[in-house]
């Protein structure tokens, strides 16, 4: 059953791309810590941590980090302009709140917008671009901003706003990635008897370059890896070309050049000997997350993507069902807990 609390803490626990070390990271420490012989962080700031076995070496990886904010300019009225830490769209920051980390701790902004009473036929037409962003943090002048702490190259993220939706289903801002590596915790803590030797790793800046997974994977030199990362699940305006969908069960990557089809084929195995819907789509090209890189680590791995679905991703509102969660966890740790050595030539 998920860990509403724990879930919550991952999700709103700091962590802007590069600056993991505001807050997630200490988090997922503290958690995997009791459950593996070894914990360590290394130079770019990857949590990795190590279950000991004897079996084939395994590399299981989510991301820590979030897209972001940073002020590039103060201007002489108080209002901070920014730019994009990361896949934000502007369109999404209108009339929003967001959390800062200033040289004197948390500080809030909102993004102005316009009062309707107030726009010209022309400022109706227009939608928000990194030009018109600007964030009211409450401050009159330059110096009263500064005053607060704001200095150019000040990181934020969204602000807070974990939201249940009914018994099933929660909205929030940074699911992606943070409900995966709440999944990738609680299958380590879950995990008992195992023959693999397991690496849990809380990768950072995933959202500019999958770049913290570079690193550990060549550290780890993996046989396998796989990527715990949230997928598109079906949603308004999709325009029906996405097939998986909320509350049907946690999603790999079916074919494609980044998916191993051994180990595809074994994650079939596993959910089926357990019964756990496993939703499918197809990769046709080196999808987007950890898994890309992890693949062309050293002379190559063993690769695989297991997903939770999610709606709206990138925005405010990014929608999960708490039965997906539950289910990719649970198929974790049985892949896990059953993986033995095999044969990896495609």
């Amino acid at each position: 059953m998920v860990d509403m609390e724990l879930l919550k803490k991952i999700v709103e626990a700091p962590g802007v791309s590069g600056y993991e070390f505001l807050g997630i990271r200490d988090v997922v420490i503290e958690q995997l810590k009791p459950v593996v012989d070894e914990i360590r962080v290394d130079k770019l700031g990857n949590v990795i941590a190590h279950k000991k076995g004897n079996g084939p070496k395994v590399m299981i990886a989510a991301h820590m980090d979030k897209i972001g904010l940073m002020v590039n300019y103060i201007d002489k009225e108080g209002y901070l302009h920014v730019v994009p830490i990361g896949g934000v769209d502007p369109r999404n920051l209108v009339a929003q709140r967001i959390r800062f980390f200033t040289d004197k701790g948390e500080r809030y902004g909102v993004v102005g917008h316009i009062p309707p009473h107030i726009q010209t036929p022309e400022d109706r037409k227009k939608a928000a671009d990194w030009d018109t962003i600007v964030i009211d943090v409450g401050a009159d002048s330059r110096e009263e901003a500064e005053e607060m702490g704001f200095r150019v190259g000040t990181v934020g993220e969204y602000a807070p706003a974990f939201t249940q939706l009914n018994e099933n289903r929660i909205a929030t801002p940074y699911l992606d990635d943070r409900v995966c590596l709440y999944t990738m915790i609680e299958a380590a803590k879950r995990l008992e008897s195992h023959e693999a030797d397991i690496y849990f790793v809380g990768s950072v800046q995933e959202e500019v370059g999958l770049r913290g997974a570079h690193v550990a994977s060549y550290a780890i030199n993996p046989e396998i890896g796989i990527a715990v990362d949230v997928t598109f699940a079906k949603q308004v305006g999709d325009k029906g070309k996405i097939v998986p969908k909320l509350g049907g069960g946690p999603v790999m990557d079916e074919v494609g050049p980044n998916i191993h089809p051994k180990v595809r084929r074994f994650a079939d195995e596993i959910a089926k000997k357990y019964d756990i819907p496993l939703q499918a789509e197809a990769s046709p090209r080196p999808t987007g997350t950890d898994a890309n890189i992890i693949q062309m680590a050293r002379e190559g791995v063993a690769t695989a993507v297991l997903s939770v679905p999610i709606r709206y991703m990138h925005s405010q509102v990014e929608t999960a069902d708490l039965r997906d969660v539950e289910q990719t966890i649970e198929l974790a740790r049985h892949f896990l807990e059953e993986l033995r050595p095999m044969d990896l030539t495609p």
